[in-house]
């Protein structure tokens, strides 16, 4: 590492170093002037919970450390998606907003109220008869309708906000089972999300995540936990909708797998159908995974493009960093940056199984979160490293990760907690925040939409998080807004990547 910084700042050295850099990087920007207007055969979104801009910056500086750089000139692999617009995050009834109603913002088209997935901000929380009238779809839903295949993967329950507002109508993010409803609400009619997840859209192609307790019944012993009660079945209900997946699934290639071995050892061109629950409820945090049992986010996003790629007419993927917000909630940004990390590990992965002719492949977050790094930190300093000086008022050193509030809110003697007496760079190390909260909070500013492939350049500037959908349904000719896809003639006006390629290879001939 020392011997890379000295020569990387002997390079810094030199001005002809950044002007041939910034040359590069000019030249590279004038290639976008010939725009990519192909028509969209593949949609993939990749969701990081959580995971705003200052969370990006610190990740890609993890990045870079993690394979003895510096960090700071690592590019992420978002980072080289060539548009890059902002997304503002507010729900109808929330300046700072929640997981469920930007997850409907995103997925569905149409801002919401905090709490709710997939219903307009008509419906109220928790109130079950503002459910029915409200309903709105999602993208996944009109990918389905046009023959397209649809996956979800997630690393946190497959029931939970992000994933849920793809497929379920619900006024109550918590309703993951019946267990979690009240009487009322399924007096009422209201289905839990769990049940929603295989009756709203017939035949999702790939569902992969955690949640298996909310779908076996109350007090079934966990195939993984079989001695640990909390993560017993809890369905009220007593239905197995695993059991009943795989009995309606028995003849069309359907599989159900538990763990990383099942997972690894399918062969995806014998796999139509793919649902996949490893553990009873979120995966756990990468740095905690065990490697064995337990697959990684770039592993399941490796084999559900796999099997969805088989389809001729394409297919829509939801990816879900999911517990990047868990680890900031928490305090922990060792985790939740690891988090970040491995997400994007993902997005190289299906950068490699993609083409950017066909495939329009957008990265992006529900919402930020209140943490920073700072404190004048010196070049190539550990990301979870000190400041490089100490407090001018109470003379203790702090962290140059720090949180607006929060469960590292800390007292030892009435005075801040001198974090040099302790381990702040242990992997569950609570950063220092200065509201207690037993819970940190998210962050209210505009989120990084990153974007590559057909009509990407249509994410610019700064807009409303619910025109994401929006364009990838149009880069698609799917959903509501076709009529670009048909010209006076009935012809497609939109390009399939095929036609552009032929006509390359057919020029590229006549030079020759």
């Amino acid at each position: 590492f020392l011997i890379f910084m000295l020569l990387l700042l002997k390079q810094e050295k030199d001005p002809m170093f950044w002007n041939r850099w910034a040359q590069q990087t000019l030249k590279n920007a004038l290639t976008l002037q010939t725009l990519n207007t192909n028509k969209a055969k593949n949609l993939i979104l990749f969701l990081g919970d959580g995971m705003g801009v200052p969370t990006v910056t610190a990740a890609r500086i993890l990045k870079g450390q993690l394979n003895g750089q510096s960090g700071e000139e690592t590019r992420l692999e978002m980072d080289k998606f060539p548009f890059v617009s902002l997304a503002k995050t507010y729900n109808t009834n929330a300046q700072v907003p929640d997981s469920a109603g930007t997850a409907t913002a995103y997925l569905c088209g149409v801002k919401a109220n905090e709490g709710t997935v997939g219903v307009s901000a008509a419906a109220v929380r928790s109130q079950c008869n503002t459910t029915k009238g409200n309903e709105v779809t999602s993208i996944l839903r009109w990918a389905k309708d046009s023959g397209k295949s649809v996956g979800i993967v997630t690393t946190t329950r497959v029931n939970h906000a992000t994933p849920s507002a793809a497929y379920a109508h619900s006024v109550d993010r918590d309703w993951y089972s019946d267990n979690e409803m009240p009487p009322e609400a399924l007096q009422a009619g209201c289905k839990d999300i769990a049940r929603q997840l295989f009756e709203n859209i017939p035949d999702i192609d790939v569902i992969m995540g955690g949640g298996r307790k909310f779908m076996f019944p109350k007090n079934q012993s966990d195939v993984e936990y079989p001695d640990v009660l909390k993560h017993s079945g809890t369905r009220k209900d007593e239905r197995n909708l695993v059991q009943e997946w795989k009995d309606k699934m028995k003849d069309k290639k359907g599989y159900y797998v538990w763990n990383k071995k099942q997972l690894l050892s399918l062969n995806p061109n014998n796999v139509d159908y793919l649902l996949g629950l490893f553990e009873p409820s979120d995966l756990t945090y990468d740095l905690e995974r065990n490697t064995d049992t337990d697959p990684s986010l770039t592993e399941m996003v490796d084999v559900a493009i796999k099997i969805l790629r088989k389809n001729p007419s394409g297919f829509y993927l939801l990816v879900e960093g999911g517990r990047i917000d868990h680890g900031h909630h928490e305090g922990k940004a060792k985790q939740a940056l690891h988090e970040a990390v491995e997400m994007d590990r993902a997005i190289g992965r299906a950068g490699l199984m993609t083409s950017i002719h066909d495939t329009l492949t957008i990265v992006t977050a529900d919402h930020s979160h209140v943490f920073s790094f700072g404190g004048y930190t010196a070049r190539g300093n550990t990301i979870f490293g000190l400041a490089p000086m100490v407090s001018d008022v109470d003379q203790k050193p702090f962290t140059s990760i720090l949180y607006g509030n929060g469960p590292g809110y800390k007292l030892v003697t009435g005075a801040r907690e001198n974090v040099s007496t302790i381990d702040y760079q242990d992997n569950n190390y609570q950063a220092q925040a200065a509201v207690p909260l037993s819970m940190e909070t998210h962050g209210g500013e505009d989120v990084a939409v990153f974007a590559k492939g057909p009509l990407a350049h249509l994410l610019h500037g700064v807009h409303e998080q619910n025109y994401i959908p929006h364009v990838m349904a149009y880069a698609a000719c799917i959903g509501q807004n076709r009529d670009h896809c048909l010209s006076r003639d009935g012809a497609a006006a939109l390009k399939p990547a095929l036609s552009v390629m032929a006509a390359i290879l057919t020029v590229t001939r006549l030079l020759c």
